[in-house]
């Protein structure tokens, strides 16, 4: 047994070692950290992902807002909010107007990137709507990239979306496990598993570089799907040079007329581990934690490998201008941006606004290759800074400026001499100074 003991602490050590340099993990090895049991042994590889995160990322985090544009759906998700067949919901589209006002009101508050929510109804919200949106958002608003998160569709709809500008295409699987993906979708175009599992091919053929994943944790064993979404990253890479640019970690959580169960219910102590296991099997990944999630174990998980949050999200269409219209889903972390920013910054990390790589087209196999490379770090942290600096500029609240430019001058002291003329820029009036 000693031996037993013995082997298996060195099999997970040489696996974190290899996770360091950084390489890329291979399922077998994601296997050994998905089925250890050690106690002892999780605290090295939580210490490891925190090594990994600040290897590659550095210390910054960068922070984003999600915008719902509707809530009308023609698929039937168990789990969802926006069901069809949820009779007690408001539904609500915005309008393209409306989706412009409720972008400027983010931008105003210091956001720079978006994250575009729809759900699944082609005629109230298919690829015309999403173009007009995505453009007149760019034309009229300072949001300077937007991601968008919205149902699978065609390679000619994915160009459309393409050359508008979007970043990110986010799709998630739900769960990778046939029977149970069949019963949480009854019913609408969701139910096709394997439309939707294409997704991804179809979105690179169409030319998005940068595509985000995931699973939602809960509808079947965590182990399962985190394995499975990890082999579908690795298909990506053979076959495309990159895998996704994020990995999202949502958690099932109540919506209205749905409350989870306790079968393949995820502990915090799960959802720490699925955290440190994205990190290291694919260290070059954005690991996202969105607002489901309650603040205290947001915290916790940004010194864990995490290195992206969502911050004073609303889960509805017209959210952010009233409460009212029924949410996705509930929400565990209610703070606003500047409380998340300040709360990042007194954590010794630094908040991130920063949307440098779309505009120096760093995406796709040149990310993952520039950040494997542990290159990205540089680029990172100082454009971490500059964003920061623009946002203690425009934005931050007189009770938290003090504290941000405290925090400033602690980072820029690691920075290049170059750094500093920047910020001059900045204080002159110029905006989106990246490097």
């Amino acid at each position: 047994m000693k031996n037993s003991i013995t082997k298996n602490t060195r099999n997970i050590r040489d696996i974190l070692a290899k996770a360091l340099k950084p390489e890329i993990l291979s399922l077998d090895e994601v296997s050994s950290l998905i089925n250890l049991r050690d106690r002892e042994l999780w605290e090295e590889v939580f210490d490891a992902a925190r090594q990994l995160k600040e290897k590659i990322y550095g210390s910054r985090i960068v922070l984003f807002a999600p915008l719902y544009l509707s809530n009308e759906c023609v698929n039937n998700c168990g789990y969802c909010g926006f069901r069809k067949g949820n009779g007690k919901a408001r539904r609500k589209t915005l309008s393209v107007d409306e989706a412009v006002e409720e972008a400027g009101m983010l931008a105003d508050r210091g956001y720079k990137r978006l994250l575009l929510v729809t759900s699944e109804h082609p005629k109230l919200a298919g690829v015309d709507y999403l173009e007009e949106v995505i453009t007149e958002i760019y034309k009229r608003t300072d949001i300077r990239i937007l991601h968008l998160n919205a149902a699978p569709m065609s390679v000619e709809d994915f160009r459309r979306l393409k050359t508008c500008g979007i970043g990110v295409y986010q799709c998630f699987q739900e769960t990778y496990h046939f029977p149970t993906y069949k019963k949480m979708h009854p019913s609408g175009p969701k139910a096709d598993y394997g439309w939707r599992l294409g997704v991804m091919d179809r979105a690179i053929e169409a030319g998005f570089e940068d595509i985000g994943m995931g699973v939602l944790l809960g509808l079947y064993d965590w182990r399962w799907d985190v394995w499975a979404v990890i082999a579908h990253s690795h298909r990506l890479i053979r076959k495309y040079g990159f895998g996704p640019h994020t990995l999202s970690v949502p958690r099932l959580q109540p919506a209205q007329g749905f409350k989870p169960g306790k079968t393949n219910r995820v502990s915090d102590d799960d959802f720490r581990k699925i955290v440190a296991i994205y990190r290291l099997a694919l260290p070059y990944v954005g690991v996202v934690i969105s607002t489901r999630e309650p603040s205290e174990l947001r915290d916790e998980l940004l010194s864990m490998g995490a290195s992206q949050v969502s911050a004073g999200s609303k889960t509805s269409p017209w959210g952010y201008v009233e409460d009212g219209d029924t949410e996705q889903f509930e929400t565990g972390d209610k703070r606003s941006l500047e409380e998340v920013i300040e709360k990042i910054a007194g954590m010794g990390l630094i908040p991130s606004l920063c949307t440098a790589c779309y505009r120096e087209g760093r995406s796709g196999e040149k990310f993952r290759q520039i950040a494997q490379q542990g290159n990205i770090k540089k680029f990172c942290h100082e454009n971490a800074l500059l964003s920061l600096k623009e946002y203690i500029e425009d934005h931050a609240p007189d009770n938290i400026k003090e504290h941000l430019v405290k925090r400033l001058k602690q980072e820029s002291a690691k920075s290049s001499n170059g750094l500093f003329d920047k910020f001059k820029l900045i204080e002159q009036g110029k905006r989106d100074v990246h490097i």
